[in-house]
């Protein structure tokens, strides 16, 4: 490892929160600017202190949080931010527990001073929490986590509160902290990668939570030979060519069958069934080609024959990334010994985005509910499924929706498409050239917080350990504000920390595509996770004018993190500094766009869903040209 920190020039944009060739032109420009310490002619690196003393002194460096600050540091010159990560995290483990650190490599050495004051400011915990969220947002080089969102979906769906848990492909431990969100008491895992590894289990071990996460191959090397656990959730590999079928023939742990060689998820499925205790849920993250392979009828059949295979649901598709398509959840149980097996499976088509759902269909058709949803959800009789093909896939077993493509919805539709169409004209915002030199003055959200032109709360985390069951109260989550609807979240006792929010209030999602900001316009709505809230002082700040300043593609470079992920810190955002009466203006206009980006989108959906709707009538002779 390198002892002095470098940067490349594409870093340094991003640190400034400008292009690249912003960059080049100050090297050219400037006879002060740090020379190269290393890299070569076409992509030189810099000594980041250097770097850092040169943007200061020319008013350059954005206003950064410490713990950016030293995430920065500690990746700067490694080629492995995990190996970092994982030994600033045995440090604050052995200072957690008052015992004396062992020596650090001198790149870290020198940055333990900066680690102990992050410490000292938000507890070990928190302290390793903020520099995972760095972390583990998306980016070049960083593996990939399954989403909160999903994770806490397959515990919700797996039962694991006040169990034992086990998630056989670990990753960063995604499935884990959720599982111990949902209040599981013990959580194990393993994962072929020793770095992450290493890090989910100091994720458990700051928390105190009881278990261990093992390094090595679970399929060829199982770390719990013979044990069983009360649940599973799995994220596992997809399409492994080499994954030991041949050294596994007869492995104990195929209780429907051996796996054939070209069906490597199904032996993550028999794997986690020989880790449940009779009784006990696991569910698995899989791609939707296994629901219908040729190669895996058999054991499709036997798992439903035992009454293993419980639900499969599809995911909307980017549900988790990298993966583009569609994504399913399986759903298995251990048969208890002698219960006979169940005459029904679910089959959930939540392909369209309607996720939230889900659980609740889950309990009802556990609880033995007519569950029968046309085009959504649908309790299949396990004799039906047992056809030639034993397809699984979700969207293919949906009955059609009975008159969906009626006459009457169809004029009703078509009268709404209307309507709204007609509407967008009056709503486009009008606007024109300004004279050339008016940018002004920008102050930083961070700056305007100090001033007390506004108030920034959260982002709240999520670190609720679900000990109340919450009141049911809406809850404004990331989705909600990406999509510009209303919240669509409960209270489900995990928030952790309650913030009401009020109208004009302003939330900005922490991690996203892109910047988004949202006015909030109803009352009594709560603070989901991973939101920021900026509360205006409404007589030196209009709400309006402060979330359009806010979504621009400067803000967007200014707020990003240095690393080019998706995760933003808000503070660092620049609003243009003008008189409360021309913010009032700018905020109108601010305002219609946003009204007017909203009939965009319902004319979009309405549009998709006439095509849709007349394309079904047609072909199925419903509806005559």
């Amino acid at each position: 490892m390198q002892e002095t920190p470098t940067i490349t020039a594409a870093e340094i944009a991003r640190l400034a929160g400008v292009g690249r060739a912003a960059v080049s032109n100050w090297r050219k420009r400037h006879g002060d600017f740090p020379e190269p310490v290393g890299g070569s002619a076409t992509s030189p690196e810099f000594d980041l202190a250097q770097v850092e003393q040169w943007l200061r002194g020319q008013g350059k460096l954005p206003e950064v949080s410490r713990a950016d600050r030293l995430w920065r540091h500690l990746t700067a010159g490694r080629e492995s931010p995990a190996t970092a990560l994982a030994a600033v995290g045995e440090h604050l483990l052995t200072r957690q527990r008052g015992e004396r650190s062992s020596r650090a490599d001198d790149q870290l050495a020198s940055l333990l001073p900066e680690v102990d004051a992050l410490a000292d400011e938000l507890g070990p915990q928190a302290a390793f929490d903020e520099l995972w969220q760095r972390f583990s947002a998306p980016g070049p080089g960083r593996p990939f986590a399954t989403p909160d969102d999903l994770a806490d979906l397959m515990v919700g769906l797996a039962g694991v509160g006040g169990g034992t848990v086990l998630d056989p492909a670990a990753g960063t431990g995604a499935t884990l902290r959720a599982a111990v969100r949902a209040g599981g008491t013990a959580a194990y895992g393993q994962e072929l990668d020793p770095d992450l590894a290493r890090l989910a289990g100091l994720w458990l071990a700051l928390r105190d939570v009881p278990g261990e996460v093992s390094t090595g191959d679970s399929l060829r090397a199982d770390a719990h030979p013979g044990r069983v656990f009360d649940a599973v959730v799995c994220h596992p590999p997809f399409g492994a060519s080499n994954w030991g079928d041949e050294e596994l023939g007869h492995d104990p742990r195929w209780i429907v069958g051996t796996t054939p060689r070209t069906e490597p998820e199904l032996a993550w499925v028999q794997h986690a069934l020989a880790h449940l205790r009779p009784g006990g849920h696991a569910v698995l993250l899989m791609p939707p080609t296994v629901a219908g392979r040729r190669a895996g009828r058999r054991i499709r059949a036997e798992l439903l024959r035992r009454g293993a295979l419980r639900a499969v649901v599809a995911l909307p598709p980017g549900a988790a990334a990298p993966h583009g398509v569609p994504l399913h959840l399986w759903v298995l149980r251990r048969p208890p010994a002698d219960a006979p097996p169940p005459a029904r499976a679910l089959l959930v088509d939540a392909a369209a985005g309607d996720l939230a759902r889900v659980l609740d269909i889950w309990r009802a058709f556990v609880a033995g509910d007519d569950v029968d949803e046309p085009g959504y959800a649908h309790a299949v009789p396990v004799i039906e499924l047992l056809d030639e093909e034993v397809d699984l896939t979700p969207a293919r077993r949906q009955p059609a929706v009975v008159g969906e493509a009626s006459g009457e919805h169809l004029v009703r539709t078509r009268e709404r498409l209307a309507a709204v169409v007609a509407d967008l004209p009056a709503l486009m915002p009008q606007a024109r050239p300004a004279p050339d030199g008016v940018d002004g003055e920008f102050l930083s959200v961070g700056e305007l917080a100090r001033a007390g032109a506004l108030q920034l709360l959260g982002p709240i985390r999520g670190t609720g350990d679900g000990a109340s069951d919450g009141d049911g109260r809406p809850v404004l989550t990331v989705p909600d504000v990406l999509a510009g609807v209303e919240a669509t979240g409960r209270d489900d006792g995990r928030l952790g920390q309650e913030i009401e929010l009020a109208v004009g209030d302003v939330v900005v999602p922490m991690i996203a595509r892109q910047l988004t900001a949202r006015v909030v316009t109803v009352d009594g709505v709560l603070l989901g996770r991973n939101l920021y809230l900026l509360r205006p002082n409404p007589a030196v700040l209009d709400s309006w004018f402060l979330a359009g300043q806010l979504r621009t593609s400067t803000n967007e470079r200014q707020a990003s993190s240095l690393s080019g992920t998706l995760r933003f810190d808000v503070r660092r955002a620049q609003v243009r500094r003008v008189s409360r009466e021309e913010q009032g203006e700018h905020g109108e206009a601010f305002r219609q766009l946003d009204a007017f980006e909203s009939a965009i989108r319902q004319v979009a959906e309405l549009g998709s869903d006439l095509v849709r709707s007349m394309a079904e009538g047609l072909a199925t002779g419903r509806l005559r040209p």
